[in-house]
C-alpha cells in the first residue's frame, strides 16, 4: 500500500480532479496545476503518477473531438519534438536545472507578454515545426511542453485546441512512459498510487466536458495565456528554492 497519509491522498484528489476538469475544458494545464502542489505535499505523488493517468484523459480528450484534430498540423510538431529532444538532452548536459527553469520560464513570460499585446502566430509548417522543438525541449528539462502548444493553437477553435493538442500529448507521453519504464524509474507505488487518482481524474474530464460550449474565443485565449504564465511562474519559483 502506498505510504502516503490518508488527508493528503483525500487532496491530492480533489486536486487531480479540478486539474483534469481544466485539461477537459481548455486543452492542457493538468501537469502545471497538479504537479506543483502534489510535489510539495508529498513527494511520492508526483510527476510519475501524474504522467500515467495523463495518457487516458489525452486518449479520450483526443477521441471525443477527434473530427477536429489538426492532422496536417500535428504531423509538423511531431517532427520538431525529435530535434527539440535532443536540445533538451544537450542542455541538461551543459547548464543546471535551475537555470534551465529560469531560462524556459522567462521565455514563456515574454511569449505570454507578446501574444497580450494582440498579436497573434500564424500557423505555417515552419511556425508549428518551431512549436515542436521547443516544446520537446521544455517537456524533457522542466516537464512543461503545453505551453508553446497552447500559444501556437491560441487563436483557433476550441475543439481544434483540445483534440489537437491532446494528440500530440499521446505520442508524446506514450514515449516518455516508455523511455522511464525501460531505465527503471516507474516504481509500484506510483502505478498504485496513478491507479487511486484516476477515479478523480475521470470525474474532473467529465465536469470539464460540460463546459466546452464556454471555452471558446476570448475566454479560451485569456485562459491559454493564464495557464501559459502559471507554467512560467511555477518554474520561476522552482528555481528560486
Amino acid at each position: 500500500m502506498s505510504a502516503v497519509p490518508l488527508e493528503l491522498l483525500v487532496v491530492a484528489l480533489i486536486v487531480t480532479a479540478l486539474a483534469a476538469a481544466v485539461q477537459s475544458a481548455v486543452g492542457f494545464g493538468f501537469a502545471v496545476l497538479s504537479v506543483p502542489v502534489l510535489s510539495l505535499l508529498d513527494k511520492d505523488l508526483a510527476p510519475v503518477p501524474q504522467l500515467l493517468i495523463t495518457v487516458p484523459l489525452t486518449v479520450a480528450m483526443a477521441w471525443r473531438e477527434r473530427s477536429h484534430v489538426d492532422l496536417r498540423g500535428i504531423g509538423w510538431v511531431l517532427l520538431g519534438r525529435l530535434p527539440g529532444a535532443a536540445i533538451g538532452l544537450l542542455l541538461l548536459k551543459l547548464a543546471t536545472q535551475r537555470t534551465l527553469d529560469v531560462l524556459i520560464g522567462g521565455i514563456v513570460i515574454a511569449a505570454v507578454v507578446v501574444l497580450t499585446s494582440g498579436r497573434s502566430v500564424r500557423r505555417t509548417p515552419a511556425t508549428k515545426f518551431a512549436a515542436g522543438v521547443a516544446s520537446g525541449t521544455t517537456g524533457l528539462v522542466a516537464s512543461v511542453g503545453g505551453p508553446p502548444l497552447a500559444l501556437l493553437y491560441r487563436d483557433a477553435p476550441g475543439p481544434t485546441v483540445r483534440s489537437s493538442l491532446a494528440a500530440i500529448f499521446v505520442v508524446g507521453l506514450s514515449i516518455s512512459i516508455a523511455t522511464r519504464g525501460f531505465s527503471g524509474e516507474i516504481s509500484g507505488n506510483d502505478v498504485q498510487l496513478a491507479a487511486i487518482l484516476f477515479p478523480a481524474l475521470a470525474f474532473g474530464y467529465l465536469v470539464g466536458g460540460r463546459f466546452l460550449a464556454h471555452v471558446e474565443g476570448a475566454p479560451l485565449r485569456r485562459a491559454i495565456l493564464v495557464l501559459s504564465a502559471l507554467a512560467a511562474v511555477g518554474l520561476l519559483v522552482r528555481a528560486a528554492v
